[in-house]
């Protein structure tokens, strides 16, 4: 993770200790980590985000037409009006690419590398609102903005933990309580991918939610095993020339040897992997959304930093580099060739101003690579 000396966690807490002692392995309670984080979205501008087709929201209910009733947006204002008075949550995913404050609270955890962050997810529940007790195979920081929650700690969790199958969402069949804290706003609880959490709202609150992505391994050997496969002849098959077979119609060892040898084929060098690694940490989470501008200045990033402006990256848009001559600079899901210097600028927390831009405008590989991010929206004025 980040190696830079003296970072700090939201609330001064030594990364290096946290990615050493905590990240992946334990809970953490951080005090007063984030304050103010209220006032950046209003509970109704979060109603107001779940109106929109393109932003993903849910209601979850505790007690609807089933237990943890889930409900899909976008909704309307008679279905919040339809609500009861308690126990629900509305759930807003990637509210750091519609809500421009958020992006500041984004950059407090770049201990942490773009490539592994997910989204921000904001939450308003009601009275004993939440979600359930669950477990998620993702790395999540959990932060108060608003009200009190009670976080009750459970049990380590796998795919192997019995789920209720009366209930939509992946709710535990049981949960044993080991830690409990009640957090004020700013303050902030990281939990580890498999630790079972359960969230209940004591009055009405708001919770952020920076998560962190990770592919699973089944993820990984599919979609490698795929890009691998489509690089095999068609005439590269199962051989057993000059063998004998038994008689009853046994499977011998030779045939699974030659399973076995196909299979030892497909081991992938690092080139392979590190393509596939960039380009599925890089893909935007709604590839779907059209983030290109709809007009790019005459005479592009050139006359953007001769006016002495800067860019800055698009909240939807992911950067990740890989070091090479040239290095792999992957952007939303796509490997373009790049100098390693100036990809560690666009993939680092760095502002690129006008200073910083105007060195690659000299160099035509370099100015085409910056014009092409902008012309794709990846890169926008500031």
């Amino acid at each position: 993770m980040s190696d830079r000396a003296g970072a700090r966690l939201p609330g001064g807490f030594p990364a290096r200790r946290f990615l050493r002692e905590y990240w992946q392995r334990k809970p953490l309670l951080l005090r007063a980590a984030l304050p103010d984080l209220g006032e950046l979205l209003p509970a109704d501008e979060l109603a107001g985000l779940a109106l929109e087709p393109e932003v993903e929201s849910r209601i979850v209910l505790e007690k609807g037409r089933r237990p943890w009733e889930l409900r899909r947006g976008p909704f309307t204002e008679d279905d919040f009006a339809r609500l009861p008075k308690s126990r629900w949550t509305l759930l807003v995913q990637a509210v750091d690419q519609w809500i421009p404050d958020a992006l500041a609270v984004r950059a407090r955890f770049d201990f942490l590398p773009g490539w592994r962050f997910d989204d921000i997810m904001v939450s308003y529940a009601t009275d004993g609102g939440g979600v359930g007790p669950h477990f998620d195979y993702y790395d999540v920081f959990l932060i108060q903005a608003s009200g009190r929650r009670r976080w009750r700690i459970g049990q380590h969790c796998d795919a192997s933990t019995p789920l209720r199958r009366d209930a939509e969402l992946r709710i535990l069949e049981q949960f044993e309580t080991q830690e409990e804290y009640v957090l004020e706003p700013g303050d902030m609880l990281y939990v580890p991918p498999g630790v079972a959490h359960w969230g209940i709202a004591e009055g009405e609150c708001m919770t952020w939610s920076v998560g962190f992505r990770a592919p699973s391994h089944a993820e990984m050997v599919q979609e490698i095993a795929a890009q691998i496969a489509d690089s095999i002849p068609e005439d590269r098959r199962f051989a057993d020339a000059g063998k004998v077979y038994p008689a009853d119609g046994r499977i011998p060892a030779h045939a699974i040897a030659e399973v076995r040898k196909a299979l030892d084929s497909l081991r992938a060098d690092d080139a392979v992997l590190s393509d596939w690694l960039g380009r599925y940490m890089s893909a935007r989470k709604y590839p779907e959304l059209d983030i290109a501008p709809r007009r790019v200045p005459a005479g592009g990033m050139r006359a953007i930093v001769a006016a002495g402006r800067g860019v800055e990256r698009h909240p939807a848009s992911r950067f990740a580099w890989v070091d090479g001559e040239p290095a792999s600079l992957f952007v939303d899901g796509e490997c373009l060739p790049c100098p390693a210097a100036l990809a560690g600028i666009l993939c680092s927390g760095e502002t690129l101003g006008a200073a910083v831009l105007r060195p690659w405008l000299r160099k035509k590989a370099s100015l085409l690579l910056l014009d092409t991010l902008l012309v794709r929206g990846a890169l926008q004025r500031d």
